[in-house]
């Protein structure tokens, strides 16, 4: 029910400076666990790595960020996200400067690994902070304002990043991005509140309730392994998390795999790399804006839960599966344009963490979360050993795209059978 202001004060907008704020951090997390992928094809030459070990080591962040998930969630729902978050963001980003002094595989592995759990907090953190934070008719175009700073970074940033690796060295990236990241950690702590807690006037406090925000979550003083084993049970969860796993899988490829594939595949120099890259990556800050803009009008226009919030994800993944396409032409521009159709797509399927606010039991967002994304990561385990040891195999990427667009087909088909109705889990 909507709550009337006439003769009150306008309600603030506190709420968006929260979302500046995971908005940014998001950006940063995906630029601090993804500029290996810019790094690569330099890296691997210098350190004498070959595509199937590339491809272990793309997947050992996703590892540990898998197994991390289920923890960091627990310890988001006993801490808080003002903490949490900034020891994340912290500790990330220390990691992710570590990087540029690696002069080994082994060592870099392990800061892999390392960077996997310090990350496994942040996508949990921002869930929480849209379903504290906004009312449910906001939540999708909130949600897809964030998930935009996944793309956002290397969009703008690629021509510079492999601008700088030219003049510098790859080392240098990890340098500028674990800089930037300690830096905003102090940001995030001087900046972020709970609702109670902010300068948000009482007219937006009573706007962020009546639309569903879960203002007040209760703090869990210890993990609930019962209540953890009966979430795991339902078909919500199994639905959302299947289908997420295979948009997943088309992020992760764009993520590590792409600068190589058109450097070795379709043999672009830096410039041309530079360039070509940000497209798709432009593409993709549409479709989470579009998707979730779409998504909230459908609400606000009287469609129910199952078709506003369903709808866009699915027609996202059966029009990604057009990553195949690229097997089959030969223009640089035409392959470029069927990459950004299809990762355009994948902005629109992003948006399953507003399905993650919509079912969330009361008092285990973070453990929701965390089980969503530890599922959405296994892509990040399985995507890059898959497409690494196809092009170690056949010395081409046609089956690799063959495999990214099967598996987006399926996670269409996860949404459209298994996830049933969009409504909160009550677990007795």
């Amino acid at each position: 029910m909507a709550v009337s202001h006439i003769g009150e004060a306008r309600p603030t907008r506190v709420r968006h400076t929260m979302l500046a704020l995971i908005a940014t951090g998001t950006l940063i997390n995906y630029l601090d666990r993804t500029i290996l992928g810019v790094a690569a094809p330099s890296l691997t030459r210098e350190l004498g790595i070959d595509a199937a070990l590339m491809g272990v080591i793309f997947s050992a962040f996703s590892w540990s960020y898998a197994a991390a998930q289920v923890p960091g969630g627990a310890f988001l729902d006993r801490f808080g996200t003002r903490l949490t978050y900034c020891l994340s963001v912290g500790l990330w980003s220390l990691l992710t400067l570590f990087q540029a002094f690696v002069g080994g595989v082994a060592t870099l592995i392990g800061l892999r690994l390392a960077l996997g759990v310090a990350e496994s907090p942040c996508f949990p953190a921002n869930s929480r902070v849209v379903a504290t934070w906004f009312p449910r008719q906001e939540r999708a175009f909130a949600t897809g304002v964030y998930t935009v700073g996944e793309y956002i970074g290397l969009a703008f940033l690629s021509p510079l990043l492999f601008a700088m690796m030219a003049a510098f060295g790859w080392r240098s990236l990890f340098v500028v991005a674990g800089a930037i990241g300690i830096l905003f950690a102090g940001v995030w702590w001087s900046g972020y509140r709970e609702p109670r807690q902010s300068r948000a006037n009482q007219a937006e406090l009573d706007l962020i309730v009546a639309g569903g925000a879960l203002l007040d979550q209760p703090v869990r003083p210890k993990f609930d392994w019962t209540g953890a084993g009966r979430l795991l049970r339902t078909r919500q969860m199994w639905g959302i998390c299947l289908g997420q796993f295979a948009g997943n899988s088309t992020l992760v490829f764009f993520l590590t795999w792409f600068p190589t594939y058109l450097a070795t595949e379709r043999h672009m120099d830096w410039l041309k790399i530079g360039i070509f890259a940000v497209a798709p990556f432009i593409a993709a800050s549409v479709g989470v804006l579009f998707g979730g803009w779409w998504s909230d009008r459908m609400l606000r226009q009287g469609h129910s839960p199952n078709v506003a919030r369903k709808l866009p994800i699915i027609l996202g993944l059966l029009l990604a599966s057009t990553i195949i396409g690229a097997n089959f032409v030969e223009s640089n521009i035409a392959v470029i344009a069927i990459l950004s159709v299809a990762f355009f797509a994948q902005g629109m399927a992003a948006l399953g963490w507003t399905l993650v606010s919509d079912l969330a039991p009361e008092g285990m967002l973070g453990v929701t979360g965390g089980v969503f994304n530890l599922a959405a990561n296994l892509a990040g385990i399985v995507t890059p050993i898959v497409v690494g040891a196809i092009v170690a195999t056949t010395g081409s990427f046609f089956y690799a795209l063959a495999f990214i667009g099967v598996v987006a087909l399926l996670g269409a088909l996860s949404y459209i059978f298994i996830l049933g109705d969009v409504r909160r889990i009550v677990l007795d």
